[in-house]
């Protein structure tokens, strides 16, 4: 689970949004610090720009005052208690002095920059303040340092302490410069000793850039910062578990007497709970639970409680066992195409078996008057005989009698607010019983009626589960407050309504709060999903509608909501995430053209905003792609001029955002245009590619594999470049970029599915996993490469196999199942028969949600709907089109179906 979407999803009931946004429809905004609200002082400009208030002095002629583009900065971090007084004393302080800085500007914003899974990277930073020299740096904190002398906030990671108060300070950018990093994205920029821009490092650690010397007057607040080890415990760190904002979780040993312990650290004001609780009063409140709980055999022991600096640590045994959710990917019978009935039945039974454990556990802790508040699978330990449980993490526990709503909680398993005391817990049992069959409960927080659904396919798929086990789930999961918890096995009959009572909920009932915060309604919808994707065309109009009825044409951000990268510099632009995307997707389905949209693009690309990226997917060179598509030649042009002015020879290889990507557009335009220049520029691409391949497989770090960032994107680009030249070395190198990638893959030993090996999962999806690789193999057969010993063959036999499991945990097109329909559909392998393709376009319905009540998809994480082309229903809508219709047209840039593969009419 990738924590950074759980802000995404608290402003919006639907789609993920920037937090600044928090505030239900109609309702008055969040509130601002007083000192946000002062009326800006002249001489001054004030902006918002996201999480921040800035704030310029301006010269006589009313521009900005020239500043540096780098150097020493200050940041002050904060509580909720003294931010109010901090962003008062920096403002009087700097106002006078007319030094810029900026702040953030409401508490909801700071709370959430200090949350338990904020960026480790920007934790606490409250106040940014820019000095124009290393002697004005030092007044600063010795005057300012004194002024807040006393006040406390959580410590800042990436910055170094100044004496005991809340001011840090780092080396680094203050003007937005932007240069092409190792792995070929453009981030935020320094120059380095010698003018050339680098990287500005953002570690959650303090870094001085090795050309930077640090100032005389920090040196002993750096040695200060080294005098703190953990070599002051009495025992043995030996390795890291987890990270969040409050602290680390580590595996260790007694140095006393050997013992395996795991210690759990807590920062003080950091990693805040709803209910504004830091680490270390959640780590207090663990002990405290663990304690009550302790000799029950369902909980870890107690050790130790100590104090390294102002850091609390929590020493508790080491279990032995797996989490719960690791036992998905090897026991999970629907990871085939045809699950073996037996396999399924023992699964059942292995799964009703865990959950009957876990509901004994539970009822332990609720024995012992206390509510466990946090169940989900990565909670529960199982121990090795798989007979009994263990439940971690009781950070969130609380007593029984305090009736208490949750405060913090994984989104699967996340209660409605109406639900407080032991039905937060019953809740999440509820959960359970569907989780451990298809693990896609974070859809609840979306739509909860979506449990009703999901039932129907577990009973379907799963036919020795009890028909009243699901029930009773869904009629938990529905139920509105008020209506009394439903009876569980343990506790009597299930009521005969239950079923009956889901089914009769209208489409567009609304819950009141939305289980992830802001205020938005969550809706409770009709068992079945709105529209079956396979019945076309009538749920292609029922996307487009979807799509169209959520775009937002009066923000500058985006147009359409999606994934949160497109809150990144030019993430509301590109195919991947963008407004290109959608844009591109609905003209290759065959939808009427979206002229406001359109306007909207070129309005946002003329010019395009500073640190937009230059690639296929993540930058302007797919929206060239798509406007000259669309006719607009011209801005085409001008945007494919504005890359090659910009450092485009040192991108990195790959099709997302890289040489592969840009090589492609390049030739495409190229032949629409006849222009040479960028003819030539395409060939000079496709010569450093060549180049680059030549060079010896790096070892270190880990290459990536795929079609958007491995080998394979550089792969299509030179096997496009032979279409049009017939030069055989270009097919040649194109077929070793493809080793390269097979080479990181791995055979699955059941089914014999080839799947990218990342180290800690392997993945078969389009955009980094297998089926890209698939796609590619496919055209590089379909042109005849030389493959005497079936290499490539039994390569792309494995990729079919892993793209007709059963089950896949997302629908999205780059990292779920519609990339998968896109590949079969497409293929001309064996294995990818109608048939296969009709089944996962059946998987695809399984995600199927209401928008408006058109058919639309949850994004990536599925917190959220997401309509981009990445992650949601404008890819979703992509492959449908290329399967359900002849996929003349829909289809990826450059991906059309080969040649030698066969024509399709409908899979259903």
């Amino acid at each position: 689970m990738d924590k950074r979407y759980e802000v995404y999803a608290l402003a919006d009931g639907h789609f993920y949004d920037t937090p600044d946004r928090l505030s239900a429809p109609g309702a008055a905004a969040p509130p601002l610090f007083a000192t946000a609200c002062r009326t800006v002082p002249d001489g001054w400009h004030a902006a918002r720009s996201g999480d921040w208030l800035t704030l310029t002095p301006l010269g006589a002629d009313g521009a900005p005052l020239p500043a540096p583009a780098q150097g020493w900065k200050i940041h002050s971090s904060a509580t909720a208690e003294n931010a109010e007084r901090i962003a008062a004393i920096v403002w009087d302080y700097c106002v006078p002095r007319r030094i810029p800085f900026k702040f953030v500007p409401g508490p909801h914003l700071l709370h959430l920059r200090n949350a338990k899974y904020a960026g480790r990277d920007t934790s606490g930073k409250f106040v940014t303040i820019y000095p124009c020299d290393e002697e004005r740096l030092q007044l600063i904190l010795e005057e300012l340092g004194a002024l807040l002398k006393g006040l406390q906030g959580p410590y800042i990671l990436t910055d170094l302490r100044w004496h005991e108060g809340p001011l840090y300070v780092r080396y680094g950018a203050f003007a937005r410069r932007y240069v092409v990093d190792e792995r070929g994205t453009l981030v935020l920029a320094v120059a380095d000793g010698t003018g050339r821009l680098v990287p500005d490092r953002r570690a959650p650690s303090f870094q001085v850039p090795e050309w930077v010397t640090l100032p005389e007057f920090l040196r002993p607040h750096l040695q200060a910062r080294n005098t703190t080890t953990v070599g002051e415990l009495p025992y043995r760190v030996e390795k890291a578990l987890h990270f969040s904002n409050g602290g680390g979780v580590y595996a260790g040993s007694d140095l006393r007497d050997g013992r395996r312990v795991v210690l759990k650290e807590g920062r003080p004001h950091a990693g805040l709970a709803a209910d504004g609780a830091d680490a270390v009063t959640r780590l207090e409140r663990e002990k405290a639970a663990l304690e009550r709980v302790a000799g029950s055999g369902v909980v870890p022991e107690v050790r130790d409680w100590c104090t390294l600096g102002d850091h609390r640590f929590l020493v508790m045994d080491f279990l032995e066992g797996r989490p719960l959710n690791s036992f998905f990917a090897e026991r999970h019978p629907l990871l085939t195409a045809d699950p073996d009935p037996a396999k399924v039945a023992a699964y059942t039974a292995w799964a009703l078996r865990m959950h009957a454990a876990v509901e004994r556990a539970v009822a332990a802790v609720h024995a012992r008057g206390l509510v466990f508040n946090d169940l989900h699978v990565f909670n529960i330990m199982v121990a090795p005989d798989e007979e009994s449980v263990f439940l971690i993490d009781f950070e969130a526990a609380a007593p029984a009698a305090e009736n208490a709503r949750q405060t913090v909680a994984h989104p699967g398993f996340f209660a409605p607010p109406d639900r407080r005391g032991t039905d937060v817990d019953r809740y999440a049992l509820a959960c359970l019983r569907l989780a451990l069959f298809l693990p896609v409960t974070t859809l609840f927080v979306v739509d909860r009626g979506k449990a009703a659904h999901l039932a129907e396919v577990i009973a379907r798929e799963f036919p020795d589960v009890p028909r009243a086990f699901l029930d009773e789930a869904v009629a938990e999961i529905t139920r509105d407050v008020g209506e009394g918890p439903v009876p569980q096995d343990n506790e009597g009959p299930a009521p005969s309504r239950a079923g009956e009572e889901h089914r009769a909920t209208r489409a567009g009932e609304e819950h009141p709060v939305s289980p992830l915060g802001g205020g938005r309604p969550v809706r409770r919808s009709r068992p079945a999903p709105p529209v079956v994707p396979g019945d076309w065309p009538y749920s292609r109009d029922s996307m487009v509608k979807a799509v169209l009825a959520s775009a937002t044409p009066d923000r500058d951000d985006r147009l359409f909501p999606g994934d949160i990268a497109q809150f990144s510099d030019g993430g509301g632009l590109g195919l991947a995430h963008g407004a290109a995307g959608v844009l591109y997707a609905l003209h290759a389905a065959g939808a009427a053209r979206y002229d406001e949209g359109e306007r909207w693009l070129l309005d946002h690309t003329a010019p395009p905003p500073p640190g937009t990226p230059l690639g296929l997917y993540d930058g302007l060179a797919g929206v060239a792609l798509l406007l000259d598509r669309l006719g607009y030649r011209q801005r085409a042009l001008d945007l494919v001029d504005g890359i090659l002015r910009e450092n485009w020879h040192g991108l990195s290889a790959d099709l997302h955002g890289g040489l592969a990507g840009l090589g492609l557009v390049l030739d495409g335009l190229a032949r629409t245009t006849g222009e040479p220049d960028l003819r030539d520029r395409a060939a000079e691409a496709a010569d450093i590619l060549v180049r680059r391949l030549a060079e010896p497989v790096p070892k270190a770090p880990r290459r990536r594999a795929g079609l958007l960032r491995g080998a394979t994107g550089p792969a299509l680009f030179l096997l496009r470049r032979y279409e049009q030249s017939g030069e055989a070395a270009l097919l040649e190198c194109a077929g070793d970029a493809l080793r390269r990638d097979l080479a990181l893959c791995v055979r699955q030993e059941v089914t014999g599915g080839l799947e990218v090996d990342e180290g800690w999962r392997t993945l078969p999806y389009l955009g980094d996993g297998s089926a890209g690789i698939g796609m590619v193999l496919d055209d590089l057969l379909a042109a005849h490469v030389p493959d005497p010993e079936g290499e490539f063959e039994r390569a792309r036999d494995g990729v079919i196999a892993a793209a007709t499991s059963r089950f896949y945990a997302q629908p999205g097109l780059f990292q779920g199942r519609a990339g998968l329909i896109l590949h079969l559909a497409r293929s001309g392998a064996p294995g990818a028969t109608p048939e296969r393709l009709a089944q996962q376009i059946d998987g695809l319905g399984w995600f199927a949600m209401d928008y408006q009540g058109q058919l639309a998809f949850p994004g990536h994480q599925m917190m959220r709907l997401s309509m981009d082309l990445a992650t949601g229903t404008a890819g979703c809508l992509l492959a449908l089109a290329s399967a359900l219709d002849d996929g003349s047209t829909a289809h990826l840039p450059f991906l059309p179906p080969p040649t030698a593969a066969p024509t399709r009419g409908s899979a259903n």
